[in-house]
């Protein structure tokens, strides 16, 4: 007799291959849904299984979508891919990057620091990887080529950079993770700070050690000028518009005067009157950034509408507790069952895209993990610690899925816009060491809980 556990089996395995057809994420999602309210009827209909799937029960899925999209944490999404597009298109970056490499410049490494630390000012004001990867890989990777350093350092510097964006406040990842499971967004974007600063910090010991063992892949400049008053002052100068962004959305945020949907309005106006203000606002930037805004967000919510079918059907089909069986059933403790699922969605990562695994694979893993026995110390003031942490751990390793080959969108962003000289393979060998510092960090942040939850109950003590 066909069992539930087969029909759950087979409904993420319809997924798997409608997916490698090449349809669209959210076709598939909703496809496949629709496909396997037929099959759990007719199930119970000739089989004898029990799951009470009918057109019906597919009904709900009206109301779950109505409720989804009417949820005010979502409404902040465009307004953060908006100030993220037009922050991109002020110049700021470029103005920061070129005085930024000045002060470096009698370090060896020192280039390939200062995109590292870019790529953090980028994060904390844009949030999105793709304008940061491509922004940095522009403007930098000529720069470092030109100067000797080797391509795989440059290269993987760039995208690893770049990726901080999806991790570091105000990142959209976090507002999607806070949403489906029901956390502080607030919590968790202040939560993110300490991981974000120690995977930048890994990457710039990494640079740096490489550089020192191998002089070669990273040479000084022939024509380095000395640190001067005037180059520091440059750097205040380019860091400043950044920084009053930053402030205006995670300042207000956190000092309670704002929510987050009222933040990402604040971040959206700031951003338009920094591009301004450099003279890069026109009705045709404008015109970009709003396409580009409502192309992402579609994209974003179309997958969302398909998840929200899939997971209806999957539950009716009982998949949470097919997979609350299965995690429940490890013969390991909590800390075994959580690494085994961080293992689990970075291999994911090989192949599905942050949004999927948040809007797909999060609803069913986070009540497993809701009810192991993880002591997280909130400090009295962080609300749900312990989904916190696990969140900002699962966040830093979907973080490697921008990095990972064959579906690492950071990779083919850098692909796209490279010298010719730079191959594929250079690409996927130069990411290699800092996929490994990401894993170092998950590991960090998993066996010491208060770098994710020390600091928001500082700020809000």
């Amino acid at each position: 007799m066909i069992t539930t556990d087969f029909l759950v089996i087979a409904m993420f395995a319809a997924f798997i291959g409608f997916m490698l057809t090449g349809y669209p994420i959210a076709l598939c999602l909703s496809g496949t849904a629709i496909l396997f309210t037929a099959v759990g009827y007719l199930s119970d209909l000739y089989l004898g299984t029990t799951t009470g799937i009918d057109l019906n029960y597919f009904g709900i899925a009206v109301t779950r979508i109505f409720n989804t999209m009417s949820n005010w944490v979502l409404v902040s999404l465009p307004m953060f891919i908006y100030m993220g597009l037009m922050l991109d298109r002020s110049g700021m970056a470029e103005k920061l990057m070129m005085s930024s490499q000045e002060l470096f410049g009698k370090v060896r490494g020192g280039l390939a620091v200062t995109v590292t630390l870019i790529g953090v000012v980028m994060a904390a004001s844009t949030g999105i990887v793709g304008a940061s990867v491509v922004l940095l890989g522009l403007l930098t990777v000529p720069a470092m080529l030109n100067q000797g350093y080797n391509k795989r350092l440059a290269v993987g510097t760039v995208a690893a950079a770049g990726t901080l964006g999806i991790l570091i406040p105000p990142s959209i990842m976090l507002v999607v993770m806070g949403d489906q499971v029901g956390v502080s967004v607030g919590d968790l974007f202040m939560g993110a700070f300490i991981p974000g600063i120690i995977l930048a910090s890994l990457y710039t010991l990494y640079i740096l050690t490489v550089s020192y063992l191998k002089p070669e892949v990273a040479p000084l400049a022939k024509d380095r000028r000395p640190v001067s008053w005037k180059v520091l002052g440059d750097v205040i100068k380019s860091i400043l518009p950044p920084a009053i962004l930053i402030f205006s959305v995670l300042g207000s945020i956190f000092m309670g005067i704002a929510t987050v949907t009222e933040a990402s309005g604040v971040g959206a106006l700031v951003a338009t009157l920094l591009a301004y203000a450099n003279k890069k606002l026109s009705f045709k930037v404008l015109k970009e950034v709003l396409t580009i805004t409502f192309n992402t967000n579609a994209y974003i919510f179309g997958i969302l509408i398909g998840a929200t079918c899939f997971a209806l059907v999957l539950r009716g089909l009982g998949g949470d507790e097919f997979i609350a069986r299965i995690l429940k059933g490890l013969p390991f403790g909590p800390y075994g069952i959580l690494f085994f699922i961080v293992f689990c969605v970075f291999l994911l990562g090989f192949f599905l895209d942050w949004i999927e695994i948040c809007f797909i694979i999060l609803p069913l893993i986070a009540p497993v993990v809701a009810e192991l026995d993880f002591v997280v110390e909130g400090y009295g003031v962080v609300s749900e610690p312990k989904m916190v942490w696990f969140l900002l751990v699962l966040a830093v390793t979907l973080q490697t899925s921008f990095v990972t080959p064959p579906v690492g969108f950071s990779l083919f962003y850098l692909k796209g816009i490279v010298p010719k000289e730079v191959t594929l393979a250079d690409i996927y060998m130069g990411i290699i060491p800092f996929s490994l510092l990401q894993l170092i960090g998950v590991i960090m942040i998993a066996v010491w809980p208060s770098l994710v939850t020390w600091l928001p109950a500082m700020i809000y003590r």
